[in-house]
């Protein structure tokens, strides 16, 4: 790939970002685990529940109790993603990252030694530490990155997050057939495995540095962040990122940090949080993560047998790698709307062909192969739009100050929408049977309609010309400040900060 070829990626950079990437492959992993041994986790349950009270579990409530252990890990994320902005600057972000693998090969061996404890409470908690850890990830990971990336580099690199966690999903679904892991006496291991990307973190990351803008911003020390810059550009002059890190630096002082209250609060901050509140909730509702979690069950619904299940889930995970590499160049090229309403759009499409695939099935014998095509292409549009552009437009809406709070809840909605719909989906899949998957297209389509009345271009804009959007109710931005002339206090002082920000543009 010719832009990562570009002036700057030294070994040393490659190897610390690899090495750090490990973090989103171990979420990425731990998002598809579950998806393939559903029948078997179940039937592991239902032994335990016989050998515990005597009598067999009803079919409804084996479905709860695998419903919560699928969405455990989604709580554990909401409360690891909180948590990552404090251990980033407590730890360092290196520091956190090796703190963390702590948590994950925890979590990895309480879901590997279920079956021999005989106790499914125990997947439970492995389910919630290690969604602790993934929340964590989510947080440190994508800021290690773009921290010791050079500037030229760092839209292409900060892809890459996206991208380890498609080749994670893709592992967990590889490893998850029958053929390999999918069985009775494997889905233990499988769960198990994600102990390897703690351990292989916790042997690489060391010799990696800590963050330069950690260290010379957080913690005032130059010459640590001197040595970290040398190793990382492979050469002596590092005079110039210095300088960069001190204008960030400036501008954070003079732009002091908002609170989350200040954030809500803020008639000319609140347009910016609704926007970037509605996009992550764009991602989660699309029902794209019913199709992660649930998968290989849906396809069994529409006629598959299991392993041809299987097979077409791993289909899945296959496209999403390669749509991730597909969709770094466009980033660049197209607008974050533009692709945002494209992939919303094409979600919307196939998610109607998968609720006729499933409608007239009985009737046509191919009919499940469409539901097949329809839920890959599905997953393509997600891909191209709904699967980063929430994350990155969500950064691209605030300055220095108040960012930090606005990703914070960003985090927090985007984990508290993936545990409603892991908790709901399956009762969802009883009630509405062939239906399942409208409410997702509605939700589709008002996400769609958002999308295209309120959401402003930030491709190429400084945070004060998409702050001057909402400040004066122009072009896409429009309507979602009714305060557009009156200003409180605490807004004119944020207004304040804001042109004294500096003009970086968003790249």
């Amino acid at each position: 790939m010719a832009f990562l070829c570009a002036t700057g990626l030294t070994f040393f950079l490659t190897y610390s970002i690899f090495s750090a990437v490990l973090g989103m492959l171990q979420f990425g992993y731990n998002t598809g685990v579950i998806n393939a041994p559903e029948k078997n986790i179940e039937n592991f349950m239902k032994d335990v529940y016989k050998d515990r009270y005597g009598e067999d579990i009803s079919e409804e409530f084996i479905q709860q109790l695998y419903s919560v252990a699928v969405s455990i890990f989604a709580i554990g994320g909401m409360l690891g993603g909180f948590s990552g902005g404090w251990m980033a600057n407590r730890f360092g972000r290196k520091g956190g990252l090796l703190l963390n693998n702590v948590l994950g090969i925890s979590g990895a061996c309480l879901m590997g030694f279920t079956k021999v404890s005989h106790s499914y409470e125990m997947l439970f908690l492995g389910r919630f530490i290690i969604g602790v850890n993934c929340g964590l990830n989510t947080s440190l990971v994508p800021m290690y990155i773009s921290e010791i990336a050079p500037l030229n580099l760092r839209g292409g690199l900060g892809t890459v997050n996206q991208l380890a966690v498609t080749v994670g999903l893709l592992l967990s679904q590889v490893l998850g057939i029958e053929q390999i892991l999918g069985t009775n006496e494997g889905w233990p291991i499988l769960l198990g495995l994600a102990i390897c990307p703690a351990i292989l973190q916790l042997i690489l990351l060391p010799v990696c540095p800590e963050s330069p803008r950690y260290l010379l911003i957080t913690k005032q020390w130059e010459e640590e962040a001197r040595k970290a810059l040398r190793r990382l550009r492979a050469s002596g002059s590092v005079d110039e990122d210095i300088e960069e890190m001190r204008a960030e630096e400036r501008a954070q002082q003079s732009e002091s940090h908002i609170s989350t209250m200040e954030l809500i609060c803020s008639p000319t901050l609140r347009p910016p949080l609704i926007i970037g509140i509605v996009m992550q909730l764009s991602q989660q509702f699309s029902g794209i993560n019913a199709v992660f979690y649930y998968s290989t069950s849906l396809f069994m619904s529409s006629g598959l047998t299991e392993e041809s299940a299987k097979f077409a889930t791993i289909g899945i995970g296959a496209i999403m790698v390669v749509m991730s590499l597909v969709s770094i160049p466009l980033m660049d090229r197209t607008g974050r709307r533009t692709l945002h309403l494209y992939g919303l759009g094409g979600m919307f499409i196939f998610s109607i062909f998968i609720t006729i695939s499933f409608l007239i099935k009985e009737m046509i014998d191919w009919m499940s192969y469409l539901s097949v095509v329809a839920t890959l292409g599905f997953v393509v549009f997600f891909a191209v739009g709904p699967g980063s552009i929430p994350w990155m437009i969500t950064a691209e809406l605030f300055s220095q100050g108040p960012r930090p709070s606005a990703m914070a809840i960003a985090v927090l909605v985007n984990w508290m929408a993936n545990f409603v719909v892991g908790i709901g989906f399956p009762s969802m899949k009883t009630a509405l049977e062939n239906y399942t998957f409208l409410p997702f297209s509605v939700f589709l389509a008002i996400f769609w309609i958002f999308t295209y009345k309120k959401v402003p271009e930030t491709k190429n804009k400084t945070f004060e010309e998409i702050l001057a959007l909402f400040r004066h109710n122009n072009g896409s931005g429009d309507s979602v400040n009714d305060n557009g002339n009156s200003s409180s206090t605490a807004d004119i002082e944020i207004s304040q900060r804001d042109s004294n920000a500096t003009r970086t543009k968003v790249q």
